[in-house]
Order: C-alpha cells, then structure tokens, then sequence
C-alpha cells in the first residue's frame, strides 16, 4: 500500500520564514572584538578580531592560540598588534575558522612560509589578505596564494625582501579578480615581475644584444605574455621597486582601469614612464611620484592634460619641475592634494596659479621651496577657502614674527635648527594664520597712508607702534 502525503504550500513557507529569521537573529547576535582577546562567552558570537595595536598586559602566541581554538565563525582577523605570532597559531586558526575571509597578518615577523601554506591548503573563502613586513615569507607562499585563492580581491605583500619575480607573475597570472595588490619595498621585484607590453615577447628579447655582464637567472626569465587583461585591479603600489619604463608600459597595457597607483621612489622612470600612464585618462584619481627625479615638466604638463581627474598628486623630490608642471596642474577641477616638497625651481608664480585656479585644494606641501615669498602664502590663504593643511618648514619668509606660533609643534626628536624652521598648519591654525596676514597687510597699508615707517607684529593688535 503506498501512502501520499499531499505537499502543503503555507507549511513550508512558513519553515522558510523561521530558518530567513534564525540567519537574520544569529548574525545580529555577532560582535567585533578590537584590541583585546575575547572573553569565553563571547568565543561563538566572534565575527571580526582586530588585534592592530600593542595591548597592555602583552598577548601572548599561546593564549591567542588558545582563544583561536573556540572561535569557529571568525570571518575577519588583524593580527599586526601580535608580532610575536606564530605558525603553530596560524595553523591553529585555519582549522578552526572555516569561513575565514580576511586575514592581515603584518608585522608579524616569526610567520614562515609553513604557516601560511597550511592556511591556503585549508581552501577558505579569502577575499583580503595582508603579509606586510613578514620577512621570512618566500615565493612558495605567494605562489599557493595566488593559484588557490580564486575569491582574492586584496593582496598586500609590502616589505618582503625575499620575494622575487617568480611569485609575483603567478599573482598577475591567476589572480584575475584582484582590486588592490602592494608590492612597495621589495628589492628583488624588476620588469620580469610584470606584464610585458611586447605582444612578440620572445622575438623582441632575442633581438637585443648580448648583455655585458654574465646575466641571473631572474633575468633569463621570458616576457610575462598575458592573453586576460586585469580589468578589476584599482589599486598597484609598486614604491621603491626596480621597475624602468618598459613596466610601467605594460602594467598599464593589461590594468587600464586603475585609480590609485603609488610609483614613489622609483628612480629609474623618465617620461616615458608618464606617457603610459596617460592611457589610464579618467580613471586615474591618485598618483605618488615622490622622488622620481627623472621627470620633467614636458611630461607632467601631458599627463595633466590626459587624466583631467587627479585628486591627489605627489611631486616632492621632483628636482626638474618648475612653475610649468603646477600652472598646468592648477587647472584640474577635483584636485584636492598636491606635494612639491623640496621642488627647488619653484617660485610665486606657482603659488599664484595655486590660488587663481585650484580653488579646491584642500591639502598642500610646499616645504623646502626656497624662493616662495610670504605675500604668495598670503594671496594663496585668502583665495583657498577650502584649504586645510597647508606644509611650509623651511621656507625663509615664513619666519617672520608672529607666523611660528600658528604653527602645529615640532617633532620632539628634532634639532634646535630644525625645529625653528618648522611651519605645519592644520584646520584652525590655517584660518588663524590668514587673519594675521590679514590683519598686517591692513596695517602696513595704513602706515603708508600715513608715511610712517611699518614695524612688523607678531601679536593680534592693530595699532601701528
């Protein structure tokens, strides 16, 4: 005899609503923990850990371990506060913290290569992993990482002095949803780490002379071909890496689209370098070029023009500049910050176009610029309203009686000279230091009026004696 049971509609409309309900209730019931280990009654509800400052007492690696163990539905972990944790810990976390999907572990100096292996082995949902400043990582990790985590969207792999090109092509290689990737201080990343912009790659190299010098294995490596482009990839920092034009090219060439890319200290870029970039158009919003020497005003002025979108630009160090590359600059419409520390050439006509036309300029660092008079700082102070921060240690004219004392206060660790050369204004202190100029171009101009001669103040009094 064969029973049916009729299929009753509102039964399990009624069991979707409960089971809807228990997921809304339970991850209402989760909780963030910051800068503290979490108390054993808190161990199930553990969603996010943040452990990015020192604590007092210190957190040991063994009793991190030990909360780590009963913590199963971690989902986002910082551990840069712990840097004495270790890959016992580490393995600890990967059995237990299935849902795992951010994990940054910066800093954290014992952290090997076998930690992080076992980590990726475990096949988590990670989408945002930090390995900043973990020296002993090699390329074995960065390998595993890049072919076994197909979710990646951030990958930050600053200041790994063992890392080489091998691991950083497989990252371009299969990381394909990758948003944001910080390579900034490895010295042993070159060209060969990024895409080549030579369709022909192989011919291309064979055509090139026998080098002078008997060549490493890195440089024997081929061109990175790449058949995808990195359509995805928003944010690249490549900071004090040994990167030449040709990288820069082909970066470009495969990541058209990105937003923020850092090349600070990069020494060995020209302006060809500048003439990739300007493919990037609109889409570029930050560029850091801080010490890159090479650079002239003929490139700045193209990429200017080219990326009409630049919020943010770095230009200290850039020795070859003058008031050419910041007259052309001046006219982006969303610029909001721009450096030119100790960009020696530049005078008040820089200053001026500054405050005829960047109106919008919210942070500006003109320290060290030698030949910027204290009436260009005024004419910029009056025009800016918007301006906020506003950098001028060691400009002579900026000592003048009373302007030090708007003045945000020196470094402690700094010397006598260099501390009386400090001139860092920030929020109200910008709006104080503007009504003081105010106030003494008022009075100077009274004291022409009536033929006497002007003496300087450095309080807030109007009177001429």
């Amino acid at each position: 005899m064969k029973i049916v049971f009729p299929y009753n509609h509102s039964f399990f409309a009624v069991l979707m609503v409960v089971s809807l309900r228990d997921a809304s209730s339970f991850y209402e019931d989760m909780i963030s923990v910051v800068d503290r280990l979490p108390v054993q009654e808190e161990f199930r509800r553990v969603r996010h850990l943040y452990l990015s400052k020192p604590s007092s007492p210190r957190i040991s690696d063994d009793e991190l371990a030990r909360v780590l163990e009963n913590v199963p539905h971690l989902e986002a972990i910082v551990l840069s506060g712990v840097p004495d944790v270790s890959d016992r810990t580490i393995v600890v976390l990967a059995e237990n913290a299935l849902n795992l999907q951010e994990i940054d572990l910066s800093g954290c100096h014992a952290v090997t290569d076998v930690g992080i292996l076992d980590l990726i082995a475990k096949s988590l949902p990670l989408q945002g992993i930090r390995l900043n400043g973990v020296p002993l990582l090699t390329d074995a990790s960065i390998s595993a990482i890049a072919k076994s985590t197909p979710r990646l969207i951030e990958l930050e792999l600053s200041g790994l002095p063992l890392l080489s090109p091998v691991s950083i092509r497989d990252v371009w290689s299969f990381s394909r949803k990758l948003r944001a990737l910080r390579l900034a201080n490895c010295p042993l990343l070159s060209d060969k780490a990024f895409p080549s912009s030579h369709s022909d790659g192989i011919e291309h190299q064979k055509e090139k002379p026998l080098p002078p010098r008997p060549v490493t294995w890195m440089e024997r490596l081929p061109p990175l071909i790449l058949r995808q482009s990195a359509d995805n990839l928003r944010v690249l920092d490549l900071a004090n890496c040994k990167i030449t034009d040709d990288a820069v090219q082909g970066i470009v060439s495969h990541a058209s689209k990105i937003q923020n890319l850092n090349l600070s200290g990069c020494s060995q870029l020209t302006d060809r370098a500048l003439v990739s970039i300007c493919a990037l158009g609109g889409h570029l919003d930050v560029l850091l070029l801080a010490h890159v020497s090479n650079i002239t005003d003929r490139a700045i002025v193209q990429c200017a023009r080219a990326c009409a979108n630049l919020r943010c630009l770095d230009l200290a160090f850039c020795r070859n500049l003058s008031d050419m590359s910041v007259f052309e600059l001046s006219g982006l419409p969303s610029l909001r910050r721009l450096s030119l520390v100790r960009v020696h050439k530049l005078t008040d006509v820089a200053v001026f176009a500054l405050a005829e036309h960047a109106t919008g300029l919210e942070r500006l660092y003109i320290s060290y610029c030698d030949h910027i008079s204290l009436e260009a700082v005024h004419v910029l102070l009056k025009n800016l309203k918007s301006l906020q921060h506003l950098a001028a240690t060691g400009i002579p004219s900026l000592r003048r009686k009373g302007v030090h004392r708007f003045s945000e206060p020196a470094p402690e660790d700094w010397d006598e000279d260099q501390r009386a050369a400090f001139r860092v204004f920030n929020g109200n202190s910008v709006d104080g230091l503007r009504r003081f100029l105010d106030k003494e171009e008022q009075r100077q101009r009274e004291a022409e009026a009536r033929n006497i001669p002007f003496i300087a103040r450095s309080d807030d009094s109007q009177d001429l004696y």
